[in-house]
């Protein structure tokens, strides 16, 4: 066929066709997709392919940004094999241009090792050990599209609060900023009192009413930098950020208050509901990786229980 014969002579396979002519006609003109511009419809986007936030978008300005471990770069990437500043990335009416920062473990892109590289649409960037990028051009329904399947892979469906996997990769992140830079971090567990009781007596479906009523009223009441996480059936966790111990019992305590006031009603039935919460902030003395600080603030949500429920361990008035 002529225009396959054209299109190998001039080595170009694909692309987006500039006009349809009538099925008579004997060719079809071709030519290779143009980058964007800035100001066009279509953004440029890194997507996390491997790693740590598998499914999260980073939206590229115009201009230079940098990426990498460092809270100096635009981009942040917790991967240990990621350098402070790993590499920047400068767009304009052309494209995306990428320069790898003399980084310790090198910028690859498909495979190669690179140092400067002019991205194409669909180029995947590897950086650290784990971590891969791929670069796209979304319109905002492909952009929604795809914060949607992020969404849907880091959000409890029931309760909208982040799921287990999204805690484990938030709570490892945090702690090991936090060990590096010598701040704060504190860990909330919620556990529901008697919650089989509500499931036996009056059925599943209130049960779920009370867990997402209970989301709700959780996730309304917390910063934004706090994470709220569902990582039991009716165990929930709150990882806060640059919060000491005094700052994470208070709120716990705030929590405890704020369930116990709320009216859980479900077909026409009061349901009374209280939370136990236990609380464990880090220290690098007793903490040496995250499963630690996780088994102090569980087994100071067994100590709430023990202490008669609808509590905080370790109590707010019993910090100095």
């Amino acid at each position: 066929m002529r225009v396959a014969a054209l299109l190998l002579a001039s080595g170009r396979g694909s692309g987006t066709p500039e006009s349809v002519l009538g099925e008579n006609e004997e060719e079809t003109v071709i030519r290779p997709p143009v980058p964007p511009s800035p100001s066009g419809e279509r953004n440029a986007f890194l997507i996390v392919l491997s790693g740590r936030s598998v499914g999260k978008m980073f939206k590229l300005p115009v201009g230079e940004i940098t990426l990498g471990r460092s809270l100096e770069a635009d981009i942040r990437l917790e991967d240990e094999g990621v350098s402070r500043l790993h590499l920047k990335m400068q767009r304009d009416d052309e494209g995306v241009s990428l320069v790898d920062l003399d980084s310790t473990n090198g910028t690859y892109i498909n495979g190669a090792k690179i140092h400067r590289h002019r991205l194409r649409d669909g180029d995947r960037v590897q950086v650290g050990s784990v971590t891969i990028l791929k670069f796209s051009y979304q319109d905002s329904l492909e952009e929604q599209f795809q914060q949607q399947l992020y969404e849907s892979a880091t959000r409890d469906p029931l309760t909208q609060a982040y799921n287990k996997r999204f805690f484990d990769e938030q709570l490892a992140k945090d702690f090991s900023h936090a060990h590096r830079h010598g701040l704060d971090l504190s860990l909330i567990i919620v556990d529901v009192d008697h919650f089989k009781r509500v499931n036996d007596e009056h059925g599943h479906p209130a049960g779920d009413h009370v867990l997402q009523r209970l989301a709700a009223c959780i996730m309304g009441s917390l910063r934004t930098e706090d994470a709220f996480c569902r990582i039991g059936g009716e165990e929930f966790a709150v990882i806060c950020r640059d919060s000491a111990l005094s700052h994470a019992t208070q709120l716990a305590e705030r929590i405890r208050r704020l369930v116990a006031d709320t009216k859980f009603v479900y077909d026409g039935v009061n349901l009374p509901i209280t939370v136990s919460l236990g609380v464990a902030s880090y220290a690098p003395e007793v903490h040496p990786n995250a499963q630690q600080l996780l088994e102090e603030a569980d087994q100071h949500l067994y100590a709430a229980k023990r202490a008669g429920r609808n509590s905080v361990f370790p109590p707010p008035a019993a910090q100095t």
